[in-house]
């Protein structure tokens, strides 16, 4: 069996947990986190590029030591030290960790003492009573794991980031009604636009921490007060979801929302580098001896470091720093520079709007244009569109062009890719539209080489526009198919077509990682919110995070363009193939 990039990562995360609970040196576990994270944001295949003979590529925090295992893993699917260390413990104690409040210790006592190996277990435990027996233990530990056991099996596990939204944004807003408080922010994933979130940390700089800690605590959706001490407060939702305040004075509240912002890797290299300057940064601020000389704001700590702001959304320590130093950080794309939408649908299909009640939406959302894409035919449950039903919304859309003012509608399809990488529709209709949106909806679970071929047989079609949501995956429910995407990026660019990031929130899909692989191979992405309704074009703006965790600027967006730029470029994937 090939190994990829993902199943690498996935060993040094395993080595990474085992090393935690064996209470192994932090640093060491540190490296092993970053080593798993290097290697799947790499934009290539380690192991196909390894078994051809070639050498391994230069992988931030990747030394001698641990190159050598990407090598042994890449080889064999496992290494050595992960093998010693189920030696040790079983690979299913790992999950034990993912509870709140069960740290590397409690995980090993409770493996030694009760043999507690799985999540199952622990829960028989505690409910039998025997975990509060423990030494630092007690009766109100094992209720709170069992209300952690509670939460993570419904549905706020970790929600979506636009779920989170809402909970965040109504905090927000009570908080900053809140007198002497000057600004409130979200930080941590949320900040940095992660496609899911745990909890919500919540930064508040104010003269006095009282009243705001007053006004969380009393809030109307919590539904307990975990703790409470002077400058921070962390409570449960009804929802389940939990929230952590911080109040900061004024003079702390950049420091403190950098580091609150970023990943604990992007934090750690940060103090790496003030230390080699002879400071201490901590969230109060950047000190050298016992003075501040930078934190009022995160400008003003990045420069004192030496480096220009990095913006939220790169903060994972995953080749930020090393850019910044080089002056070679991109200038990240904004919803501002969303010019249209390429993936619309209306209720010719499964959408909730005609055409002009979609094209008004988007205008109101700042655009200038939209491609309707209704699904095609085969799309039964979607009521999806044959030949003959295509057609007469084609002269629908040329009637709607002609009574709007302000944006214009292009005429396109959602077509299914089906399992033989033919496509839905014939090329007869397909060839009068403007653009065609390619979507793998069935035969998710092909190997891995049918899978791809599958998909490169119907980019090479005479009419092919965009990938549709590449991996069909929905986040927490279904896993992204298995397929050679670093292929289908450069097919793409032989073709001339172009990647979607779908905006929907279960998809988010490109990942981050596979829009910086885009971006490197110089294929465009188009940003599309998969509207079904008018009001769904807010969600380009969660489209838009995840297009900046990848590292695109605009012109690396294919919608980022003006309509008499798009046209060619769309012109030029129709009526053709590929000799």
């Amino acid at each position: 069996m090939p190994v990829h990039n993902a199943d690498i990562a996935a060993v040094f995360d395993e080595i990474a947990d085992l090393l935690e609970i064996g209470g192994e040196n932090p640093f060491r576990v540190r490296a092993y986190r970053n080593a798993a994270r290097s290697v799947e944001a790499f934009g290539r295949d380690i192991g196909g590029l390894l078994s051809r003979g070639g050498e391994l590529p230069k992988l931030s925090g990747i030394g001698a030591d641990l190159g050598a295992k990407v090598r042994e893993i890449a080889a064999t699917g496992s290494c050595a030290l992960l093998d010693k260390l189920h030696g040790r413990f079983p690979a299913t104690v790992t999950e034990l960790l993912k509870v709140p409040g069960l740290g590397p210790k409690r995980v090993k006592l409770l493996y030694d003492e009760l043999a507690v190996q799985t999540l199952a277990q622990l829960e028989q435990a505690a409910r039998k009573g025997r975990i509060r027996n423990l030494p630092g233990v007690g009766e109100k530990t094992e209720q709170r794991i069992l209300r952690a056991l509670e939460v993570r099996r419904g549905v706020m596990k970790r929600v979506l980031l636009p779920v989170a939204a809402q909970y965040a944004e109504a905090l927000q807003a009570a908080l900053a009604g809140v007198p002497g408080v000057s600004r409130v922010t979200v930080a941590g994933s949320y900040r940095r636009m992660r496609e899911t979130v745990g909890d919500l940390d919540l930064l508040v700089c104010a003269a006095a921490s009282g009243p705001a800690l007053d006004r969380l605590c009393a809030y109307d959706e919590v539904a307990e007060v975990l703790a409470r001490g002077e400058t921070r407060a962390s409570v449960r939702l009804k929802s389940g979801l939990q929230v952590d305040l911080r109040i900061v004075a004024p003079e702390s509240c950049g420091a403190a929302l950098q580091y609150f912002t970023g990943s604990k890797a992007h934090g750690i290299a940060l103090r790496r580098i003030a230390q080699e300057r002879g400071l201490k940064l901590n969230e109060y601020g950047l000190f050298r001896g016992g003075e501040r000389i930078a934190g009022e704001t995160e400008e003003s700590v990045y420069s004192a470091l030496g480096l220009p702001y990095i913006e939220p959304e790169l903060r994972e320590d995953n080749g930020e720093i090393e850019a910044a130093r080089a002056g070679r950080l991109p200038r990240l794309v904004t919803l501002a520079d969303l010019q249209g939408d390429l993936h619309v649908h209306t209720r010719a299909s499964d959408g909730h709007g005609s055409v002009e009640e979609m094209a008004l939406a988007a205008k109101a959302a700042g655009l200038r244009y939209i491609a309707v894409t209704d699904h095609s035919r085969r799309l039964t449950v979607a009521h999806g569109l044959d030949p003959a039903r295509l057609a007469r919304q084609i002269d629908e859309i040329d009637r709607a062009n002609s009574r709007l003012d302000g944006i214009t509608v292009l005429k396109g399809v959602e077509v299914d890719i089906l399992a033989d990488g033919s496509l839905d529709l014939p090329d007869s209709i397909l060839e009068r539209l403007d653009l065609v949106v390619g979507a793998v909806h069935s035969a998710f679970d092909l190997p891995r080489r049918r899978q791809t071929d599958r998909i490169v047989r119907a980019m090479n079609s005479a009419c092919f526009s965009v990938l549709a949501h590449p991996g069909g995956r929905l986040i927490g429910a279904r896993e992204p198919c298995d397929f050679d995407m670093l292929r289908v990026v450069r097919e793409a660019r032989e073709r001339g077509c172009f990647l979607e990031l779908n905006a929907h929130a279960e998809r988010l899909d490109l990942t981050d990682a596979h829009c910086r692989m885009a971006r490197e191979e110089g294929v465009l992405v188009s940003v599309d919110s998969d509207a079904h309704s008018p009001f769904d074009f807010a969600s380009l703006r969660y489209g838009i995070g995840q297009a900046r965790r990848g590292w695109l600027t605009a012109p690396d967006v294919l919608n980022a363009r003006s309509l008499d730029e798009i046209r060619p470029l769309l012109a030029r994937t129709m009526g053709r193939r590929r000799k």
